[in-house]
């Protein structure tokens, strides 16, 4: 899990931001909880809980990650993650990021102290090792980003519609305590969801998805593969009392095959009047 930095910070970010619908909602703040699958190449892995509270200033939420089937026996792999944050315009901004994550090698914890969007302290534990050709993280890469799991709230500008293929052109600037990247997201389609028992009835707008390494990476053959990668998707959903799109699935092509993050039970969502309309 902890060998390879370009699927620990691409594949397990998505992982975690996948599972975080934890979003600014227009009432008081209260609970929110959901369930998402993982599967690699067509088999089960293991699961995705989250549970938060949100208001329409800030949020926090603690979300939970565990290997399952073959996947946890081999590597009994877990991971928790917590995050807190306000809002501000069209962008969430952490005031931290904290990860723990265990398998049967090793266990490691990432804390990341944020302000403003700036980076100011990053506490790792234990580091990884030193690798001369990793491309430096500067001081300026530092600045103007978001954690792992705060880049996959999507706030939408103004009253439009959610459900619009302008919700997809965003840049997310990632900083997960080692790597600084970019996601890129551009509108593929839209695809009707009629999923009323695991919480939503409606349209997704499924965006592209491409990975821009910036600094921290290694030049090694996975990282060329994930920037060359033309096969990573996210279906957006809308949240309901908000202007905010999550993630209801991820797909990303891997080495080892089709990794899938796909909502199971999502409380919260808005229902798309429109999707009649649409179709």
């Amino acid at each position: 899990m902890f060998k390879s930095r370009v699927p620990f910070s691409t594949i397990a970010a998505a992982f975690f931001a996948a599972a975080a619908p934890f979003v600014p909602v227009a009432t008081e703040a209260g609970p929110v909880a959901g369930r998402y699958q993982i599967s690699m190449a067509g088999f089960s892995i293991g699961v995705a809980t989250f549970d938060g509270m949100i208001s329409t200033q800030s949020y926090q939420a603690t979300l939970n990650s565990q290997l399952t089937g073959l996947a946890g026996v081999l590597s009994s792999g877990r991971g928790v993650v917590r995050v807190s944050g306000s809002f501000q315009g069209e962008r969430p901004i952490s005031n931290g990021y904290a990860l723990a994550a265990n398998n049967s090698q090793i266990s490691r914890t990432i804390q990341i102290g944020m302000g403003g969007g700036n980076v100011g302290v990053v506490n790792i534990d234990p580091p990884f090792e030193p690798r001369s050709d990793r491309v430096p993280v500067l001081e300026h890469h530092r600045r103007g980003v978001l954690d792992p799991v705060s880049a996959l709230m999507m706030p939408v500008a103004g009253g439009g519609e959610l459900i619009a293929p302008e919700s997809c052109n965003r840049s997310l600037p990632v900083f997960d305590g080692v790597q600084r990247f970019t996601i890129q997201l551009s509108y593929k389609e839209m695809r009707l969801l009629n999923e009323a028992r695991k919480g939503y009835v409606g349209y997704a707008v499924v965006c592209e998805a491409r990975y821009l390494p910036v600094a921290g990476h290694r030049p090694l053959p996975s990282t060329t593969y994930m920037a060359e990668n033309r096969n990573m998707r996210v279906w957006l959903v809308p949240v309901a009392g908000s202007q905010t799109l999550v993630p209801w699935k991820i797909e990303v092509q891997t080495q080892m095959g089709k990794l899938n993050i796909e909502a199971q039970s999502v409380s919260g969502l808005a229902q798309d009047a429109t999707a009649s309309i649409k179709r």
